[in-house]
């Protein structure tokens, strides 16, 4: 795995992190911790998508993004458990997955050119 894909995995976790900050920040410093945390993910995502196609790169970052925003809402806030959720979560994080090894294929191909 690349460097431009570790910037794009940190910045969805972060993004994780800025999304349930808008929700539950109460206070100043959460505040802060998000205003950091949404200018953290897009600087990462600004990173990898001078390497890697910007559609992909999008579409990861918004797919971990929502998986692990609605995972961290059921384990951490008490968020009722759906099993449609976690079959639609899956099957999102199926599309991410295959995105990623798609481009991973894609820009080897064309680096042999």
């Amino acid at each position: 795995m690349n460097r431009s894909w570790i910037y794009v995995f940190v910045g969805g976790l972060i993004e994780v992190v800025w999304v349930s900050g808008l929700k539950h920040a109460d206070s100043v410093l959460a505040w802060m911790i998000t205003v950091l945390a949404i200018a953290a993910s897009f600087y990462l995502i600004i990173k990898a998508a001078n390497r890697l196609p910007v559609g992909t790169v999008y579409a990861v970052f918004t797919g971990l993004g929502t998986g692990g925003t609605v995972v961290g809402e059921m384990l951490i806030f008490g968020e009722p458990f759906q099993w449609s959720k976690t079959l639609l979560i899956a099957l999102l994080l199926a599309g991410v997955i295959g995105l990623k090894l798609v481009t991973d294929r894609d820009t080897q191909k064309g680096s042999d050119a």
